[in-house]
């Protein structure tokens, strides 16, 4: 079914209100899960609002949590997020990385102890509208296999890259280290399809496209295969490091749902410090270009830059109404 975008943002304000948040948060949260649904982030948009929901519930969210500074050095700051909501954990810090930027060139800004920021790409535009170049990451509890594994003991650890646009919109990629995050495995079940390619392991070890399966056996396939294996390790790795924080391996000890007590980096370059914006914009341009002229393989419709995808469902599902899955709002609805 497809739901205005204001009622949609209206509705999940409310069951955000029902969580204890105050007006302020709730209808700052409710703005970021539309706009993810609205940019056909389906995953992490509507679909999460009733996790969070619970996740507040069970007290693995604290909806009254403030970051707060840890350590400070130069364009350097740690602060510990105290399991509150990751949404405004993690505008909170790409606003402080703004802001070290402005004055360093660079900033870098450590999060522990923070939860789920649901859509990594937020942080990544909101930075990249502002001018500003972003580059984020977080680690997550054990949910994919290390190659050559069986169970679950790596995240899938999602990253951001974003730039300024050429044409009003930023440049962004927001991915996970599996072939398909679980989001997406979700969104594909529910719609009933397969996965365009191989997604991961079913419990017997058979590489599959059904999304079902390799929910059930946690067997996601790790992009790249050894490649992403050894990137979301490292990615663990500094996000524990460089927050003074916690990666995977304790993160599953603690057992407060997806992402909760994770470590996120936040990193906010100026690049007026470096370049012009407009020698930003030509270089976007005439990369765009450059990609767009190959020639399209047999049987593809287009070639996308990154971050194309959410621009064409933005404009789609601001026109007809944002897109969600009946069974999805009517939960909404109900909580």
């Amino acid at each position: 079914m497809r739901v205005p975008f204001e009622e949609m943002k209206k509705e999940i304000a409310r069951v955000f209100r029902k969580c204890g948040m105050s007006e302020d948060k709730a209808n700052l949260c409710a703005a970021i899960h539309a706009e993810s649904s609205r940019d056909g982030i389906y995953s992490h948009g509507a679909n999460r609002v009733s996790r969070f929901f619970n996740y507040v519930q069970e007290g693995w969210v604290d909806v009254n949590a403030e970051p707060v500074l840890e350590k400070s050095f130069g364009a350097l700051a740690v602060y510990n997020g105290n399991l509150g909501p990751g949404i405004t954990n993690s505008l909170f810090c790409t606003d402080r990385a703004i802001e070290l930027a402005k004055e360093h060139g660079i900033g870098m800004v450590g999060l522990r102890n923070t939860t789920h920021w649901m859509r990594g790409g937020t942080y990544g535009l909101y930075a990249a509208r502002k001018g500003y170049i972003a580059i984020a990451w977080t680690n997550t509890e054990s949910c994919m296999p290390p190659w050559g594994g069986a169970e679950p003991k790596l995240g899938n650890n999602p990253y951001v890259m974003a730039c300024p646009g050429d044409d009003g919109e930023p440049v962004m990629i927001d991915m996970a280290m599996s072939q398909y995050a679980y989001g997406k495995l979700q969104v594909v079940r529910q719609a009933g399809k397969k996965l365009p390619y191989p997604g991961g392991f079913d419990k017997d070890g058979n590489l599959t496209d059904e999304p079902g399966p390799i929910e059930e056996s946690m067997r996601i396939l790790p992009m790249g295969y050894w490649k992403g294996s050894s990137f979301a390790f490292m990615l663990d790795v500094l996000g524990a490091v460089l927050t003074d924080g916690i990666g995977a391996a304790d993160i599953d000890k603690i057992g407060k749902g997806s992402c909760g007590g994770a470590s996120q980096v936040f990193m906010v370059i100026d690049p007026a410090h470096l370049t012009e914006a407009a020698k930003i914009k030509e270089t976007i341009r005439k990369a765009k270009a450059h990609i767009k002229s190959s020639k399209l393989a047999q049987g593809e419709r287009g070639i996308w830059f990154p971050g194309e995808d959410y621009i064409l469902a933005k404009k789609e599902n601001s026109e007809q109404g944002v897109f969600v899955d009946d069974e999805v709002w009517n939960e909404i609805k109900a909580l």
